[in-house]
């Protein structure tokens, strides 16, 4: 099996560097910058997430992010049409379509494809239109793939909360979950993503899922590079996808 075709990209969201900005105001410390930092530390993307209140990314860190990083900026957005124009303006490289609540302190669940299929399908067209690589983050479900499908998506990224928060117990079911759903999803023909909550424990048994393509991890590493620094924490991240992911594919 071929290391190089089933390479583990990893995705790194900067959101909550600009959290910690605006929880003062001012430009310190800088997402941007530490987008260079997560670049230079050998992530393979950058994941921010624009949102409508904007209460940690802003549209200047957008700006910047498209201009000044040489890395693909996989930008997640709600489906709205303020969004839909802001894409459209900055051509990032991906657009991750997720739901949104203003009351709620982080994405808590996967998209709704079945419930606006209509809506999703034109939206969709216009991102690809214009060569935005389109995701959709969606619940481990046979329906939200298939609806995903027919909206023509290139990409479903799996939310991976709930079996990252279960019991120990219990992370083996929310982990058969997602394992099913990724097979499903690639059997038509859709690139397959995670993220949610992952940490240096919980991505290890993902790293093993040979179809999975791309991890997009945030809130963790961020956290940890308080204590242990941001470039070091995205190295070993790295390290951990690598060694595990070497495994599985020598085996």
């Amino acid at each position: 099996m071929d290391y190089h075709s089933h390479y583990l990209r990893l995705g790194v969201n900067i959101d909550h560097v600009a959290t910690i900005r605006n929880a003062r105001g001012g430009y310190h410390p800088d997402p941007v910058k530490a987008a260079q930092i997560v670049a230079d530390s050998g992530a393979d993307g950058i994941t921010a997430h624009l949102r409508e209140d904007r209460r940690h990314i802003n549209d200047r860190d957008i700006e910047r992010l498209v201009s000044e990083i040489n890395l693909p900026l996989n930008l997640e957005i709600a489906p709205t049409q303020e969004m839909l124009e802001i894409a459209l303006r900055h051509i990032p490289h991906a657009v991750c379509l997720v739901p949104e609540k203003r009351t709620e302190k982080t994405t808590e669940g996967g998209l709704n494809v079945i419930h606006q299929q209509n809506f999703l399908y034109d939206f969709v067209a216009k991102l690809k239109n214009v060569g935005i690589k389109t995701s959709l983050f969606i619940e481990p479900s046979f329906d939200q793939i298939e609806a995903s499908f027919k909206v023509k998506a290139d990409v479903v990224e799996f939310h991976t909360g709930r079996y990252c928060d279960a019991p120990k117990e219990k992370k083996s079911i929310h982990l058969k979950q997602i394992y099913d759903a990724i097979k499903e999803a690639n059997s038509k023909g859709l690139e397959c993503h995670a993220g949610h909550g992952l940490d240096y424990n919980t991505v290890k048994p993902l790293i093993q899922i040979i179809e999975l393509k791309e991890l997009n991890i945030g809130h963790f590493l961020i956290g940890e590079a308080i204590f242990q620094g941001l470039d070091k924490v995205i190295k070993k991240m790295r390290s951990i996808i690598e060694k595990n992911r070497q495994t599985i594919v020598k085996n």
